[in-house]
């Protein structure tokens, strides 16, 4: 396919298009609870999607990375919203910060869409001074409109975001007071990751699957058993069979043929949820963050369209309830700092070069990386797998291009053809990287400066592999950790009107209540 430029300020003006207040309707009175009420028809099913980390980039991305696949070849540039939640008919934004950051944490952005409270960075559900906690949504539906409830994520059931609808601790870290929190909230469905420090951090205390089977759970471990579950089963908690890194599910680009993904919780959900009466359906995409914060651009796309695909689920359950349904899809905050558009390739991207990326960033840690350390290879056999896994070549002899000078008025062609065949510089960079793995021990806790804008707290080998596989791709990261951009609403359904606007994550929470009448 011929190389085709794409305009960073494409990216900036889909961000700026989406939620903009037109002057004068800012915070009008049609966001107040009481308009909420006396318009919009209370929805009796709720979806709200959270992609962790998810905000703009990460979509856009997405979407033309899909858009690139399916070009035709041809001379002019052409994209589409290839992804269910982009033609929701509905889309505001919402701010991110809390009351440590405007680069927030996973618990405290959960716990404003969940409860409508600011809190510190790392805290669920409870105030900053760790004495008051919030009562969260899935709470109030539950306890006051009899709603089943069902939360999923593709990480850990008690990592921060799933928490944050059931829990209310000081820290996120109390992995087993959380999940004791779990089984007591008698939620009916949930799904996806294992469960962390199941027997305390100490390892003293009773399993939480044990706890949870004696609070009349059915604690299911096998998709063979996932697959069986009805409604008639009670209240599950169903783990997924083949877990990954940290005991969460794996990456959608590293599932075998045949196994479940976060869509098939989410279909099997709505089959054990759905009742006359209602439900609340929470569904995190936890692991596009894990890609973000590894900067792995290749993972955090195909587990974005994973996340989609279970917003899919959902929106066919709209078609058969299109005036008791409200689906909602937004994110807790962005990861990475994602931007479409590199120094190195000036205006110019090749978005499908992603697509030689075979495994995640874990997968290839867990199955190659240690080989390597433990049998100590040698770099050439080791390129060999990244040529393999990742389409990265090493240097051919010739000349790298070189990049013309820039301006405000004059934007040069990049000589860049988006070959795969690394340059001198990032052939150096890459042997520099497997020194440095190759003498790590594992046990390291500190970094130099230079060494952790290099890698982070990651593998130097693989996170070099994909910062330079994402250069090539016209790819960038800036961060290893959170950023303070907004975040998108995509809204469709009953009271769909009510998450237009740029208004505050806290309002999420807000606008979910008013419109369903929980106090």
């Amino acid at each position: 396919m011929k190389a085709k430029k794409i305009s960073a300020l494409l990216l900036a003006a889909s961000i700026l298009s989406t939620g903009v207040m037109i002057p004068g309707t800012a915070m009008a009175a049609e966001t107040t609870e009481e308009a909420a009420e006396s318009t919009a028809q209370a929805p009796k099913y709720i979806f709200l999607f959270i992609g962790d980390g998810m905000s703009y980039p990460q979509i856009q991305t997405t979407n033309y990375y899909l858009s690139a696949l399916a070009d035709d070849g041809d001379e002019i540039l052409t994209s589409q919203n290839n992804l269910n939640m982009m033609s929701f008919p509905v889309a505001g934004s919402a701010q991110t910060y809390d009351s440590t950051s405007f680069c927030p944490d996973s618990a405290s952005t959960a716990t404003s869409i969940s409860t409508g409270h600011k809190t510190y960075s790392g805290t669920i559900n409870m105030d900053e001074k760790m004495e008051t906690p919030y009562e969260t949504i899935a709470e109030k539906l539950k306890g006051q409109l009899g709603y089943k409830i069902g939360i999923l994520s593709s990480v850990n059931l008690n990592h921060a975001t799933p928490a944050a609808f059931y829990a209310h601790q000081a820290s996120r870290n109390s992995y087993y007071e959380i999940g004791e929190e779990m089984i007591n909230s008698g939620f009916d469905y949930f799904a996806g990751g294992g469960l962390k420090k199941v027997t305390g951090a100490e390892g003293d205390k009773q399993d939480l699957y044990e706890l949870a089977e004696e609070a009349g759970y059915k604690v299911i471990k096998t998709q063979a058993e996932a697959e069986a579950l009805t409604a008639e089963d009670g209240k599950a908690i169903v783990i997924d069979e083949t877990l990954a890194d940290d005991d969460a599910m794996s990456y959608t680009m590293d599932l075998e043929e045949g196994e479940w993904a976060l869509a098939d919780y989410v279909e099997k959900g709505i089959e054990v949820l759905d009742n006359d009466n209602g439900f609340f359906m929470m569904v995190e995409g936890g692991k596009i963050d894990w890609a973000c914060h590894a900067n792995d651009a290749a993972a955090t796309i195909t587990d974005t369209v994973a996340l989609d695909d279970a917003v899919g689920k959902a929106v066919e359950f709209y078609q058969e309830h299109p005036d008791e349904t409200l689906i909602l899809v937004t994110g807790d905050h962005e990861t990475g700092g994602l931007t479409i558009g590199f120094a190195g390739t000036d205006y110019d991207t090749f978005l499908t070069n992603l697509s030689n990326q075979k495994i995640s960033y874990a997968k290839f840690d867990s199955d190659y990386v240690s080989a390597y350390k433990e049998n100590k290879t040698d770099f050439d056999t080791v390129m060999k797998d990244i040529t393999e896994l990742f389409g990265l070549q090493a240097p051919d002899g010739e000349e790298a291009a070189a990049n013309q000078a820039d301006s405000k008025d004059q934007h040069p062609e990049s000589e860049d053809t988006g070959s795969l065949v690394m340059t001198d510089y990032e052939y150096g960079k890459l042997k520099a990287a497997y020194d440095e793995t190759m003498a790590r021990t594992g046990e390291e806790e500190e970094f130099g400066q230079e060494e952790y804008l290099l890698y982070g707290s990651y593998e130097p080998l693989t996170v070099t592999i994909t910062h330079i596989l994402n250069n090539k791709s016209g790819i960038n990261f800036a961060s290893y950790a959170h950023t303070g951009i907004p975040v998108e609403v995509f809204a469709m359904g009953a009271g769909q009107e009510q998450f237009e606007g740029y208004y505050d994550n806290t309002e999420i929470y807000s606008k979910m209540a008013a419109l369903t009448g929980v106090k």
